[in-house]
């Protein structure tokens, strides 16, 4: 897979260089390269199980590189999957398939919050991977977006889906919010490593910072290093107060009875003898990504630079800091330049309105970029969707502002509403690449071109 340049393009990202930079990006972390890169030695019999947003091309990768006996595959889109590996999407109810058949089943999810088709595809999950000796092998493939595809709760589900939408709106980041996931769930936290008698191979494409493997789609495979205390200091520190003012205390007494409850709902830990039997191998990230943005970008004779790599806080705090840099740099700098940032920031919801973090990352630099000529702040999601939105991101220049006003919109209006969706829409600066296929956190760049 190749990303087509012209994907990133908007009205004021036209510079085929600047398409080139970020394409660069993405075609260094595309799944089924890192997968057949990354494949060790597999003896005996081999299955495969494939979990998240990446997990149509990873598995279509394990499949021209071993063969299977059986495979299972996970995912939000079905849109490149190849039908000389997968049944049709609509086979989520369908019985699991015998070991001579070719096809492989694909069951679509819901993300960000889990849906009944998410707790269905956690109970197949978990069926099949019980069916396996100890002498069969498991190709785990995990990618981000898994912990809300695939699980098998505690607790009911509407009530999951009430403390996974009121944790997203709190600003609680992502490792928080799946501590509190990998102790209310049979599949997360070791949880598939424990159901299972085979030798496990995971391949990890990691969508969080520092890829601890706790935290991508809450480590199935993986030890976790937390525990329900910790869970309820999260639980504690972010919806006790909010869930009282808004009449949810049902909610937060049935989660924390469960996190109370009996050791059965302890995760596995490092020393459990469960994970003598598995590898868990990070195969791509966000610093892969950042630095064929930087190759690319010194091939495009920019002078170039990471900032970071584990960017976070509130996303419009962060788009503020990003542009005061990008200003601060004009001085120091020659033109063109390109500085790179990448990790994943947070919203703390104020308002009804409709964006992503990318987009409100880069709304809230439109002030600080005005009237700054030749200068751009670029701010997308990997995986080509910020937020429940179809835009990866959006693009802030110093005319932002000045053509906002024009059309009867005010940056400060819209970032007080969270709306910062129609804001890029109307200047025609949503980037819109579609699902990628891939998913390792969000870039950030900060270009100042000739003059």
């Amino acid at each position: 897979m190749r990303m087509d340049v012209n994907r990133f393009a908007t009205r004021s990202l036209n510079d085929p260089r600047i398409l080139r930079i970020l394409s660069a990006a993405l075609n260094a972390v595309d799944p089924c390269r890192a997968v057949k890169n990354f494949l060790p030695k597999i003896d005996g019999s081999a299955y495969g199980l494939a979990i998240g947003k990446a997990a149509v091309p990873m598995l279509t990768a394990l499949a021209d590189s071993i063969p299977l006996v059986d495979a299972l595959v996970i995912s939000k889109h079905a849109s490149s999957a190849s039908t000389s590996v997968f049944v049709s999407a609509v086979a989520s109810l369908r019985p699991p398939l015998s070991a001579d058949v070719d096809r492989f089943p694909l069951l679509l999810s819901g993300h960000p919050i889990p849906d009944a088709r998410s707790v269905h595809a956690g109970e197949r999950a978990l069926e099949f991977v019980s069916s396996l000796k100890e002498d069969d092998t498991l190709v785990c493939l995990i990618s981000g977006g898994g912990s809300a595809l695939m699980t098998a709760p505690l607790i009911p589900l509407d009530e999951l889906q009430s403390l996974t939408a009121s944790l997203l709106a709190s600003g609680a980041t992502i490792n928080e919010i799946n501590t509190i996931r990998r102790h209310l769930d049979r599949v997360k936290g070791g949880g598939l490593a424990r159901a299972t008698k085979a030798k496990i191979v995971s391949l990890i494409l990691s969508d969080v910072i520092g890829n601890p493997l706790e935290a991508i789609a809450s480590g199935p495979t993986a030890p976790d290093p937390t525990t329900r205390e910790d869970a309820l200091l999260i639980l504690e520190k972010y919806l006790t107060t909010e869930s009282r003012r808004h009449g949810d205390s049902q909610l937060l007494n049935s989660v924390t009875q469960c996190l109370r409850g009996s050791n059965e709902t302890e995760t596995p830990k490092l020393d459990d003898k469960i994970f003598s039997r598995v590898q868990n191998i990070i195969i791509g990230d966000n610093k892969l990504a950042a630095v064929a943005a930087l190759e690319q970008a010194q091939r495009e004779r920019f002078d170039s630079e990471i900032l970071t790599n584990e960017l976070q806080g509130e996303a419009r705090d962060v788009g503020i800091m990003l542009a005061k840099k990008l200003r601060d740099e004009l001085a120091k700098r020659p033109r063109p330049f390109c500085l790179i940032a990448g990790g994943e920031t947070t919203v703390t919801i104020r308002g009804n309105g409709k964006g992503g973090r990318n987009q409100e990352l880069a709304l809230a630099a439109v002030n600080e970029l005005r009237d700054f000529p030749n200068v751009m702040l670029i701010a997308l999601a990997t995986d080509g969707e910020d937020g429940p939105t179809d835009a990866a991101g959006a693009v802030a220049t110093g005319e932002s502002a000045r053509r906002a006003e024009s059309l009867g919109l005010s940056e400060a209006d819209s970032l007080s509403r969270n709306d910062s969706y129609p804001f890029f829409e109307s200047l025609g600066d949503l980037i819109r690449t579609h699902p990628t296929g891939t998913n390792v956190n969000d870039l950030a760049f900060l270009f100042a071109l000739g003059g």
